[in-house]
C-alpha cells in the first residue's frame, strides 16, 4: 500500500533544520511588517499573498519536498507548535502517513488534531497494514472504520492480527511484506518468480520456505540463490536450523536475538508452526530506541513522552506525580533533620558535612541501579546469579564507602580538628553507601517482580532513600558518640 517515493537521504539533518527555521523566521518577519502597514484590509491580504506565499513559503515547500520523511519528522519535532503546523500544511499530502509514523507519539497527537477525517483516511491508506496498526491507537474510530473498508480481505485479516498483539509483543513488530517459496522447486523457478516483482521488500536478505499450509520449513539466503546452479532445488540449499520468533514472544527477546546474531530479518511463526510474518532490523532498531527513550524518562519520574513544545499545563501534568512524591520524601528528610536540631546546634559542622554523606550515596545508588536495570533488560540477571551480583554490589559499596569516606573523614579532621568527627563521617558514608546499593538493587528487582518497568521513578526513590538514610545515620552517630 505504501506509495513509492524517491528517497532523499541527507547527511546533516541539523543543517536542513537550520535552513527551515531561517525561512520560517523570514516568513514571520515579512508578515509582521505587512500587518503594520496602514493599508486597506483587502490590499494587505493581496500583499501578504504575493510576498509570502510566492516567495518564502514556496521556497520552504520546495525545500521540504526534497527531504526524506524521517528528516521532515525530525524537523517537525524541533519546531514550536505554530511553526510546526505551518510546515505540516506545506508537506506533500502523499507522504503524510509516512511522516506520522516517524514522529514521536506526542508530536503525532498535535498533528492529527489539525487533520480532517478525510485527510487522516488518505494518510492511513498510504501505509502498509502493520504501519496502520501502529497508528491505529491515535486515530479516531471513524477513520479506522473508513480505512478498514478500503482494504482487501487479506489486508483486513492482517490488520486484525497486527492490532491483536500487545505493544511489547513480537507480533506488534512484525510486517507481512515477505517472499515465500516452496522447497521442491529449483533456483531457476525461484529466480523467474522474483523477476515478477517490481521491487523486493525492504531488508530482504532471505526467502522463507513454506509448505502448502504455510508451515515454516526454513530459509533460503539470497547469496545461496545467486551463487548456485539454476537446476539445484531449494530443499538442498535451504537452512532449517535458523532463528524463529513466535508472535507472542516479548519484543525484548527479538531485540536481543537481532543484536546477538546480527540478523537482518527473522521469521515469525505461530504455535502450530505457521509463518505469519517477519521482523526486520529497522523495526527492531526503532523499538530499541523507543525503549531507551522510555527508560530515560521513567528514570527521571516522567509519566510519558513529552513534546518539548507542548503547552505549559500539559508539561506540568506530565511531571507532577513524581515531584509530589519527591516533595513528600523531602518533608520526611527535613523531619529527620528536625529530630536532631539540638545535636546540630551543639556542633554546627554537622550541617556542613551531612550533604556529603547523602550526595555520594545517591550517586553510588544510581550507579548500582543502572547496572541492575541494564542486566534485567539484557536478560543477564536471573535467580541463579542474583545472590552473587547482590553480594558483589554490596561489597563494592562498602569498599567505596571506606575509600571515599576515609578521604572525606581526613578533610573533616583537618577542617574541624576532630578525629572522632572524621571517623563518624567515614562510618556514616560506609553505611549509607551500603544502604544506597541495597536500594539500587531492590527497587528495580521489586518493580520487575510486580510487572512494572524497573526504571520507573528509580532515580527519585533512590534520592529519597539516600538523603533520609544519610541524614539519619550521620546525625544519629554524631548524637550518640559526639554529643552524649
Amino acid at each position: 500500500m505504501t506509495k513509492n517515493h524517491e528517497p532523499h537521504y541527507t547527511e546533516n539533518v541539523q543543517e536542513h533544520l537550520h535552513q527551515v527555521q531561517s525561512l520560517l523566521d523570514k516568513h514571520e518577519l515579512v508578515e509582521m511588517l505587512a500587518r503594520k502597514q496602514e493599508i486597506p484590509r483587502q490590499e494587505r491580504h493581496e500583499l501578504l499573498d504575493n510576498i509570502l506565499h510566492k516567495q518564502h513559503l514556496a521556497e520552504l515547500q520546495d525545500k521540504l519536498s526534497k527531504l526524506h520523511s524521517s528528516d521532515i519528522a525530525f524537523i517537525l519535532e524541533a519546531l514550536p507548535i505554530e511553526q510546526r503546523l505551518l510546515v505540516w500544511d506545506l508537506v506533500k499530502a502523499d507522504c503524510d502517513g509516512e511522516i506520522l509514523i516517524e514522529v514521536s507519539d506526542s508530536v503525532r497527537e498535535s498533528l492529527i488534531a489539525t487533520m480532517s477525517r478525510e485527510e487522516l483516511r488518505e494518510a492511513a491508506e498510504q501505509l502498509d497494514t502493520d504501519e496502520i496498526a501502529d497508528l491505529a491507537h491515535d486515530l479516531p474510530h471513524a477513520v479506522i472504520r473508513d480505512v478498514f473498508k478500503s482494504l482487501t480481505i487479506e489486508e483486513r485479516e492482517q490488520l486484525r492480527a497486527a492490532m491483536s498483539y500487545p505493544e511489547d509483543a513480537v507480533g506488534a513488530l512484525m510486517d507481512f511484506d515477505m517472499v515465500t517459496i516452496r522447497e521442491h522447486v529449483t533456483l531457476e523457478v525461484v529466480s523467474r518468480y522474483l523477476r515478477r516483482f517490481d521491487e523486493m521488500p525492504d531488508h530482504t536478505d532471505q526467502l522463507f520456505v513454506v509448505d502448502r499450509d504455510d508451515i515454516f520449513k526454513g530459509v533460503l539466503p539470497l547469496n545461496r540463490l545467486l551463487v548456485n546452479e539454476p537446476d539445484v532445488t531449494v530443499s538442498k540449499l535451504m537452512l532449517t536450523d535458523t532463528i524463529k520468533l513466535h508472535s507472542d514472544d516479548k519484543a525484548e527477546k527479538a531485540a536481543q536475538a537481532f543484536e546477538r546474531y546480527d540478523l537482518v530479518s527473522a521469521p515469525v511463526v505461530e504455535e502450530d508452526g505457521k509463518l505469519v510474518g517477519r521482523v526486520t532490523v529497522n523495526t527492531v532498531m526503532d523499538y530499541i530506541r523507543s525503549e531507551s527513550e522510555s527508560d530515560i524518562l521513567n528514570t527521571a519520574g516522567l509519566r510519558g513522552e513529552e513534546d518539548i513544545f507542548a503547552s505549559v499545563w500539559k508539561s506540568v501534568k506530565n511531571r507532577w506525580m513524581w515531584l509530589a512524591l519527591n516533595l513528600c520524601t523531602a518533608f520526611f528528610a527535613s523531619r529527620v533533620i528536625g529530630e536532631f536540631e539540638n545535636t546540630i546546634e551543639k556542633l554546627v559542622a554537622l550541617a556542613a558535612l551531612m550533604p556529603i554523606v547523602a550526595g555520594i550515596a545517591g550517586n553510588s545508588a544510581n550507579q548500582t541501579a543502572t547496572i541492575i536495570i541494564r542486566s534485567l533488560a539484557l536478560g543477564q540477571l536471573n535467580q541463579a546469579n542474583a545472590k552473587r551480583l547482590i553480594g558483589k554490589e554490596l561489597t563494592i559499596a562498602a569498599l567505596n564507602g571506606l575509600i571515599w569516606g576515609g578521604v572525606a573523614g581526613l578533610f573533616a579532621y583537618f577542617l574541624y580538628k576532630s578525629v572522632l568527627l572524621g571517623v563518624i563521617l567515614t562510618g556514616a558514608m560506609v553505611l549509607n553507601l551500603v544502604l544506597g546499593a541495597l536500594a539500587g538493587l531492590l527497587i528495580p528487582l521489586s518493580m520487575q517482580r510486580m510487572g512494572r518497568d524497573p526504571a520507573i521513578g528509580s532515580s527519585v526513590m533512590l534520592t529519597a532513600i539516600t538523603d533520609s538514610g544519610g541524614f539519619f545515620i550521620f546525625l544519629g552517630l554524631a548524637a550518640l558518640f559526639l554529643i552524649h
